[in-house]
């Protein structure tokens, strides 16, 4: 059985045991957290609207960290412009414990 699940602005396929990557979630390494699930598949699809009641996603937070750099640079002919920046966006990383319907 698996969930489809929102949380950050995306969605993302969880299974029970999976690891996912989600945007930075305000809990502690851990902690317990719970999504609502947007649509139940396996043997039977059910699809929520928005979400499927009663369905819950139980996972818990393994960590906290960075993702890889992205650099942006910036570049313009004959007038002497550079610039160069890096970026390297904040993620959570979480253990699917359960998948509740």
């Amino acid at each position: 059985m698996y969930a489809i699940i929102k949380t950050g602005g995306k969605q993302y396929r969880a299974e029970k045991g999976s690891r996912l990557r989600v945007e930075k979630l305000e809990a502690n390494p851990g902690d317990t957290v719970e999504f609502e699930a947007l649509m139940l598949g396996g043997e039977q699809t059910v699809i929520g609207s928005p979400t499927v009641p009663g369905a819950k996603v139980v996972a818990e937070v393994v960590e906290h960290g960075k993702g890889k750099k992205v650099v942006v640079a910036k570049f313009k002919a004959k007038v002497q412009y550079r610039r160069k920046r890096g970026h390297r966006q904040p993620y959570t990383e979480i253990l699917v414990k359960d998948i509740r319907a």
